[in-house]
């Protein structure tokens, strides 16, 4: 029989709108004694809860990650119980056997907390969480900017203006006042090419022949409603990005540590402190810090037989910020740069993007613990220093492929 950890344990089942509340005490007579109550959600009942929990003298509480539904009770307990777990559903769910109630879940959320079956996720303090929010919050609104641009071109499209052909930006400077001419009711295509400012207007002639469509009323409504809803989206993300710059300053230093590695802007560095706390020791090594944040492909064996199964949907947030730091890694001179490239020729983007994100956390975990900045072992890193003799005997079998003798002479040093 495994031994209890804790003597007083309770175990949460969340709804909703009610949730069940199993607790587990030393029994008279030397065995468990075990009650089970129902609060609502509301915070009146909850502080009733928590009072009944704090007069039991129960030391460990654990309840399933349910949607958002734990939060409430998380904050309310996590204050005045030792320990407040918040468990990962898949495990209890592994666990499970027989029927299914809100109370039995209960008693077996209680029942593996208090012989230590389950571990606890990482819930970060309360200025982290308010900082992930207002990260989260940026990040769907950029997604969200993003989707109204390309509603844009689209919208173009339809009116037979290809004017994302020849401008880069179809919300640029240019971009705009072609646009709103457009939507003040301008249809002649020399008119609105004369309002290209800058390098564009050398493109006069190409603007003449982009411009030419058919741009009615409808489609000035509709451009018109999306621009002001792009104007509404960068004022409100200017608004959180100032926030966020009070709520991050005093991981100002580890933000000065993070934006040296390739790829990683200011941003970036904002939401992976964000998302990992900033803090490591939650963290023993960094491949437990890359597999809770899902970089990890999953490996399934049987019989001897090795299947990857896909890295798991971990922290999304973390990984699309990493994902676009790698990506943008593809466009720098350095080791990690060179390593996108190389495995993006030989695996595709994603299997590089996914790769060098893993590279970037690892160099986080260990630049974070050791209070250093990224050093840079240069593009030429893997030709001239990881087996030359391999990459040597590689590139002249090729050329031997090819039809080619090859004679290699060294160069002076």
């Amino acid at each position: 029989m495994i031994e209890l950890e804790v003597l007083r344990c309770a175990g949460i089942d969340i709804g909703k709108a009610e949730v069940v509340v199993a607790v587990h005490t030393p029994g008279h007579d030397g065995g468990r004694s075990k009650t089970l109550r129902s609060y609502a959600t509301m915070t009146r009942q909850l502080l009733l809860l928590r009072d009944w929990l704090v007069e039991l003298g129960v030391t460990r509480v654990a309840m399933e990650a349910t949607g958002v539904y734990w939060k409430p009770v998380f904050y309310l307990l996590e204050d005045v119980i030792d320990e407040c777990w918040l468990v990962n559903p898949q495990h209890v769910k592994q666990r499970r056997r027989g029927r299914k109630t809100d109370a039995v879940d209960a008693e077996w959320i209680c029942q593996l907390a208090e012989h230590g079956l389950l571990a606890p996720s990482l819930v970060p303090p309360p200025p982290i969480r308010a900082l992930r929010q207002l990260t989260r919050r940026r990040a769907t609104l950029l997604a969200e900017r993003t989707r109204e641009k390309n509603r844009l071109q689209a919208l173009l499209e339809d009116a037979g203006i290809k004017l994302g052909v020849v401008v880069s930006d179809v919300v640029g400077v240019s971009g705009r006042r072609i646009l709103a001419a457009l939507i003040d009711g301008h249809r002649d295509p020399h008119l609105l090419a004369d309002l290209a400012v800058g390098t564009l207007i050398r493109k006069y002639s190409a603007l003449v022949e982009a411009l030419t469509g058919r741009f009615t009323d409808h489609h000035a409504l509709l451009a018109g409603q999306i621009l002001a809803h792009v104007d509404y989206l960068d004022t409100a993300i200017g608004q959180l990005d100032t926030h966020i710059e009070l709520q991050i300053a005093p991981f100002r230093h580890l933000i000065d540590l993070l934006i040296t590695l390739p790829g990683v802007a200011a941003r970036t560095a904002q939401v992976i402190i964000a998302e990992t706390g900033g803090d490591m020791t939650a963290f023993p090594t960094a491949a437990q810090l890359a597999a809770w944040a899902g970089l990890c492909p999953g490996i399934s064996a049987s019989a001897g037989t090795r299947h990857p199964t896909g890295a798991p949907k971990a922290n999304k947030w973390l990984r699309r910020a990493l994902g676009e730091a790698a990506t943008a890694t593809a466009r720098t001179h350095t080791h990690l740069g060179a390593r996108y490239r190389r495995l993006a020729a030989r695996r595709g983007a994603n299997r590089a993007k996914l790769a060098v994100g893993h590279s970037i956390l690892t160099a986080t975990w260990h630049m974070i613990t050791t209070d250093s900045p990224h050093h840079d072992l240069g593009e030429d890193h893997y030709t001239h220093h990881i087996n030359p003799d391999r990459r040597r005997r590689h590139l002249t079998t090729q050329l031997e492929q090819l039809g080619y003798t090859v004679t290699l002479t060294p160069t002076a040093a």
